[in-house]
């Protein structure tokens, strides 16, 4: 007898993966352009300067492991929060390919976003 072996392992190293970026990256870049540059407590660079800076190959990456992550913490948390919180776990067979499918989704979106500027 063959034993099948499990994704939970890898889906646990994305949420806390995902979890730690997340927490890590998320405020700073909320704190600089939703507070700090519109408020004007530091400069706000330019247009050219952002779009060149967008156009680099390392911050796409970084933009697109962030959003990859994030979407996958998301998920996971998501996912036990529905079968675990709210007791739906006979709908797992459901629950599981919709919250690791948005995942995939949106990283999809994240990565055609980030393509096309």
């Amino acid at each position: 007898m063959t034993k099948r072996k499990s994704l939970e392992p890898f889906a646990w190293l994305l949420f806390s993966v995902g979890g730690m970026a997340a927490a890590l990256l998320i405020p700073v870049l909320l704190f600089l352009f939703g507070l700090a540059f519109p408020l004007g407590w530091l400069p706000a660079p330019d247009h050219a300067y952002l779009l060149s800076v967008l156009r680099h190959p390392v911050t796409r990456l970084v933009l697109f492991g962030l959003c990859v992550l994030a979407l996958f913490h998301w998920a996971h948390r998501f996912r036990y929060m529905l079968q675990h919180g709210l007791r739906l776990e006979r709908f797992s067979a459901l629950i599981i390919p919709a919250c690791y499918g948005g995942a995939i989704i949106g990283s999809g979106a994240a990565a055609y976003i980030l393509l096309r500027v």
